[in-house]
């Protein structure tokens, strides 16, 4: 059975915890404000972010890479295919599966919904923080990323 004194020294403390997901849930709820509203939905924003960051990739691999089940991930994928945003191809490797790609509208989208969101963030970050708290947020996202990233349950 473990005991608090099992945890190691460096673990995070429940306010430490509460404090930054309280940070980060408040400025994804203000960046979403800030869409546009002829954006994409929120899952084919990531889809499309994804496969633009990423570049083409099986299926699969996109399930895994946007943590969908391969049916969510289906019906996505044709939605966006009729809308024009994404192209599937052969795989040239595996006759059984389709390689899917972001298309030039996909990119416009991407780049549309994207650049509202961080016009607003250019401009709330230069009114409200210095440069030495900018440099450190820049630095806590780069940590953040890494926890995203990271392959845990």
């Amino acid at each position: 059975m473990a005991t608090p004194n099992d945890a190691p020294p460096e673990a995070p403390g429940d306010a430490e915890v509460a404090l930054i997901a309280r940070a980060v849930t408040q400025l994804a709820r203000r960046l979403r404000s800030k869409r546009p509203k002829s954006s994409v939905t929120l899952s084919a924003l990531g889809m499309l972010s994804t496969l633009h960051r990423a570049g083409p990739m099986p299926a699969v691999d996109l399930a895994r890479a946007e943590r969908l089940k391969p049916q969510s991930l289906s019906r996505l994928i044709a939605r966006l295919e009729k809308e024009g945003l994404i192209s599937r191809e052969p795989d040239p490797h595996d006759s059984r599966a389709l390689i899917i790609s972001i298309t030039t509208a996909g990119k416009l989208a991407l780049r549309h919904d994207m650049q509202a969101r961080r016009d607003w963030l250019g401009m709330a970050l230069g009114a409200t923080l210095s440069p030495e708290e900018r440099l450190k947020l820049t630095e806590a996202a780069f940590y953040m990323l890494r926890l995203v990233e990271a392959d845990l349950p």
